[in-house]
């Protein structure tokens, strides 16, 4: 059986991206999925300071294992300020010290979702530029805007849009 990883780029115990990841994953069919908290990586802020008086933190390498021996990763990225989280932008960071090319060309749905209208598309379009540089197989994505008014009780209410992440996950699970 194959395996995915499932997580959100934000350290809110309420993230709605990590409840976006979560319903994501879960509609893929024959898959076990691990869903992955920021939380539970604690990281000090990169600096090459840091890094070259205490060495790569044991966290980073413990998230890139779980990267690198998943077959595929479903990603829901916050947005602040129109760009990562900090806390997205340090884990992104620690690892690529580790290795350039950290998503290992795994299969990716690359997702983000927000309360207003734009559904994370900056942040989005900041990832799809970037993660090819680092390994990124980016196969299907989705921006979910108005989290509040389309997504309750763990589901995509809105038809439309669920019918379209449907889609992007059909896609994601064949490259698997």
């Amino acid at each position: 059986m194959k395996h995915i990883i499932s997580f959100a780029g934000s350290n809110s115990k309420t993230s709605i991206n990590k409840q976006l990841a979560i319903y994501a994953a879960n509609l893929v069919d024959d898959v076990e999925v691990a869903v992955l908290d920021l939380n539970d990586y604690k990281l000090p802020i990169y600096g090459i300071d840091l890094e070259n008086q205490k060495g790569i933190p044991e966290d980073a390498h413990k998230f890139l294992e779980q990267i690198q021996s998943s077959d595929g990763i479903v990603l829901s990225l916050a947005e602040h300020n129109g760009a990562y989280t900090t806390v997205f932008k340090n884990l992104f960071d620690w690892m690529s010290r580790i290795e350039g090319k950290l998503w290992a060309g795994k299969p990716m749905l690359l997702m983000a979702t927000s309360p207003g209208g734009r559904g994370g598309a900056s942040v989005l379009e900041i990832a799809k530029n970037r993660f090819p540089f680092n390994g990124g197989n980016i196969v299907a994505e989705f921006s979910l805007p108005f989290f509040g008014e389309n997504f309750s009780e763990g589901k995509i209410i809105n038809k439309d849009l669920n019918s379209e992440l449907i889609k992007q996950v059909r896609i994601f699970q064949k490259a698997l």
